[in-house]
């Protein structure tokens, strides 16, 4: 476990205990992958808005890209806090790589900060050196979750990686020429 500080709606800190990406998907562990949640795209395309995918992602590095694809979320009906939402969010990805590999990253917070699971994706062109390892990231999928839903965290997770698993699907997410096609193209994985 990682462990980092956050904030309370009244502003005192707070411990934030962290699993690293790797732990909760590990490249799709198949328990996960078997959940009935996991096994559904739509789980996934409920989750997205065409405004909140950014198909061509203009900052170059890491926290900036970060920044651009989290602020879709601003004024999210489910983001009670935005601020604290996107402190805890860069609290998170600093202690631990969020990078899956294939290059795709999946930037997440299990947080106060919002009512239920919030979903953002972003698509760099040219990619984003991402971590230390200088992993190159065009997909991001910046993820909320609230700490009282770790099971609904899980199966979204868990969905997640076996959507992208795929590098056909992933090529097709990758082309997708407008937020609609890319739900379509979830929804087709």
């Amino acid at each position: 476990r990682l462990f980092g500080a956050g904030h309370s709606r009244d502003g005192a800190r707070h411990l934030i205990s962290f699993k690293p990406i790797s732990a909760l998907a590990n490249n799709c562990d198949p328990a996960l992958s078997q959940s009935p949640l996991a096994r559904m795209p739509g789980r996934i395309t409920s989750l997205l808005d065409p405004s909140r995918i950014a198909l061509h992602v203009q900052s170059t590095r890491r926290t900036g890209a970060l920044n651009e694809i989290a602020k879709q979320l601003d004024g999210h009906p489910d983001v009670a806090n935005f601020a604290g939402f996107y402190d805890e969010l860069l609290a998170r990805d600093r202690l631990d790589t969020t990078c899956l590999g294939n290059a795709v990253a999946l930037p997440h917070a299990r947080t106060e900060h919002v009512r239920k699971i919030v979903l953002a994706v972003g698509r760099a062109d040219n990619g984003i050196p991402f971590d230390t390892n200088g992993e190159i990231v065009r997909l991001f999928f910046v993820l909320g979750t609230p700490k009282t839903k770790p099971g609904d965290y899980l199966a979204v997770v868990s969905a997640l990686c076996k959507i992208l698993k795929d590098p056909a699907d992933r090529a097709t997410f990758l082309n997708a020429p407008t937020p609609e096609a890319f739900i379509a193209a979830i929804a087709a994985a």
